[in-house]
């Protein structure tokens, strides 16, 4: 109570409240935008593809084509690809976790070579001759384009979050987009020239890119 009969209190306290940083907010704000774009090219991805196994699989089985078939067990590889990115993508950045994530997609990609390589076998010895696919040529045409578009998103992306596995899976997509072409010729050139080789030789080469992505991944991260 002070002298003139007034209770002089002190003034109110609170605690100190320390705002986000400009540099904080702009980190938070770096990472998580690429990061989502990420998740979504991802998520796209393995839509596309999982249409794309009973797509081209079917159309394979229908027409004979080896390189149509194989085409879609690449799908179920880039689908593996594309989980282990979003698993890597959704965890810690620890450099086990990379490396594992690197030596997961590299056996997938063993995985196709030996059952590509298995089938060029069997039509060597049984001279296997691809049938006719205008439906396979169209939606190859189609699909040359959507995995380029993705393959370029994710290049992108991955660069923008030093993301090792990410950057990898997008030369996986890209790597798609060209097969998807590369069959298509094959198709074209057995359809317009009769040329039924083309196929074989297709999925032959398909197997030799699948060895050569799959010795390539883990050496990524070194």
């Amino acid at each position: 109570m002070g002298c003139d009969g007034y209770r002089v209190t002190a003034p109110p306290t609170y605690p100190d409240a320390v705002p986000a940083t400009p540099t904080a907010r702009t980190g938070r704000t770096t990472r998580s935008e690429p990061l989502r774009r990420a998740l979504r090219l991802e998520y796209a991805t393995v839509a596309w593809n999982a249409l794309e196994v009973f797509v081209t699989i079917g159309l394979g089985i229908a027409a004979g084509s080896l390189a149509l078939i194989g085409f879609g067990l690449d799908s179920l590889v880039e689908i593996f690809a594309s989980a282990v990115a979003l698993w890597h993508l959704q965890g810690a950045r620890e450099p086990e976790r990379t490396r594992r994530a690197l030596w997961l997609v590299a056996l997938a990609f063993f995985a196709l070579a030996a059952v590509l390589f298995a089938g060029v076998a069997r039509d060597l010895v049984t001279d296997h001759r691809a049938g006719e696919s205008p439906l396979g040529i169209a939606y190859l045409g189609v699909t040359a384009v959507v995995m380029l578009s993705l393959a370029i998103g994710k290049r992108r992306t991955s660069a923008e979050l030093d993301d090792h596995p990410l950057s990898h899976e997008a030369r996986v997509t890209f790597l798609d987009s060209a097969l998807a072409t590369g069959i298509l010729l094959a198709l074209a050139a057995n359809a317009a020239l009769g040329w039924w080789w083309a196929d074989t030789l297709a999925a032959a080469l398909v197997g030799l890119v699948a060895v050569s992505e799959g010795i390539a991944a883990p050496r990524e991260h070194d």
